[in-house]
This record gives C-alpha cells, sequence and structure tokens, in this order.
C-alpha cells in the first residue's frame, strides 16, 4: 500500500463515529424484537405445557406446585432465545424481555425458577 493511500484512510477513520459499543459501560438499548431472558406470569399459566413440547432445545419445564399453579425451570444453558415458547403459549404467561446480561460464572445459576414462589423472574 503506498504512503498516501494508507494516510488518507487513517485521516477518514480519525474522524468517523466507532463502530463499537462502550459496553458495559453504556447500556445497550435492544429493540423491542429482541429475545432475550424470559418472564414467566404463573397467574396465566393453565399448565398445557405446550411450551415444553415446542422448544426446540428442551430448556424449559413446567411443574405443578399447586391447584393450579404452576412454576417454569428454564436451563439458561440450553435455551437458544428462539422464542418459540413465547409464540405457541396460548394465555401468553411467557414473554421475552430485551434483557441481554445472562452470563454466568457459576453453570448452577445457568437454571432459574420462574414463578409466583420466587416472583415472576429470577
Amino acid at each position: 500500500m503506498r504512503p498516501g493511500k494508507m494516510l488518507r484512510e487513517v485521516l477518514k477513520h480519525l474522524f468517523k463515529k466507532p463502530a463499537t459499543n462502550m459496553y458495559p459501560a453504556e447500556k445497550l438499548d435492544m429493540p423491542k424484537t429482541y429475545r432475550g431472558k424470559l418472564i414467566f406470569h404463573a397467574d396465566k399459566c393453565i399448565g398445557c405445557k405446550l411450551c415444553v413440547r415446542d422448544c426446540p432445545s428442551g430448556a424449559i419445564t413446567i411443574n405443578k406446585i399447586g391447584e393450579k399453579q404452576f412454576e417454569a425451570v428454564l436451563d439458561l444453558g440450553k435455551c437458544i432465545y428462539c422464542a418459540q415458547c413465547v409464540d405457541s403459549c396460548l394465555k401468553k404467561a411467557l414473554e421475552a424481555t430485551n434483557d441481554v446480561e445472562l452470563a454466568q460464572l457459576d453453570s448452577k445459576k445457568l437454571k432459574v425458577v420462574l414463578g409466583e414462589k420466587s416472583g415472576s423472574s429470577s
């Protein structure tokens, strides 16, 4: 590469906005259609388990914890965040959020229980 051409390229990028994000110093602004961590609305769940059957990775299970009360166990290590479970839920008991901060150092923390006893999400 010729020095003149290289200098022109350097100067062009000197005043250009960087393409990188300043994450985690600045929070990411995710689009509304982003499929992040799930929220489980236990009061809406009827225990049909359509979400379990439609999950391609087997990351979600629904457990009965009482009379007409259910909890969802989500394995974040298996989940591929396709939101197929959200789409297949007839009662809209599952909802995808914009939460992107899901990484864990401890693999035991990747299995979360979502339900009434633990709040809407853990």
